[in-house]
């Protein structure tokens, strides 16, 4: 029993995994891969867009920064929140949850691009087993 579940989340991995990888018996389509690209391109945007909404907010509360500073943080929440609604997913739930890997990702590319602290091994560990676990949550088949 847990070999054979071991098996089918090997094939799920390889059908989700980065969207573009395919088998003879379970291709992913031209179509398919397109709108996971799709997918992962608004994901991203959404979460930089938060990130930046957010830290606005942090640079003004924690940093002394002046408080018109959070002007444009709010102009990027409203594109968080547009650019979640482009998910293509039936429920707001579901695409909410696969959302959570790609901020975690996008979030030690900030750290390390803006804040200038390098992640180290267990952040590259921990955001490789939540895309794993996002991607599952999104595309798994249904």
């Amino acid at each position: 029993m847990a070999i054979s579940a071991f098996h089918e989340a090997l094939r799920l991995l390889r059908r989700v995994g980065t969207g573009i990888i395919s088998t003879k018996s379970d291709p992913i389509t031209k179509q398919g891969a397109i709108l996971l690209l799709k997918s992962y391109v608004f994901y991203t945007l959404a979460a930089f867009a938060e990130i930046a909404g957010c830290y606005s907010f942090w640079a003004w509360l924690r940093l002394g920064k002046p408080s018109y500073v959070v002007l444009p943080g709010m102009l990027s929440l409203i594109v968080f929140a547009y650019a979640l609604t482009k998910i293509e997913s039936e429920f707001a739930g579901r695409a909410y949850a696969a959302y959570g890997s790609i901020y975690i990702a996008s979030s030690l590319v900030w750290l390390w691009m803006v804040e200038s602290k390098m992640p180290d091994r267990w952040d590259v560990a921990g955001v490789a087993i939540c895309l794993v676990g996002g991607g599952i949550i999104l595309f798994g088949p249904r």
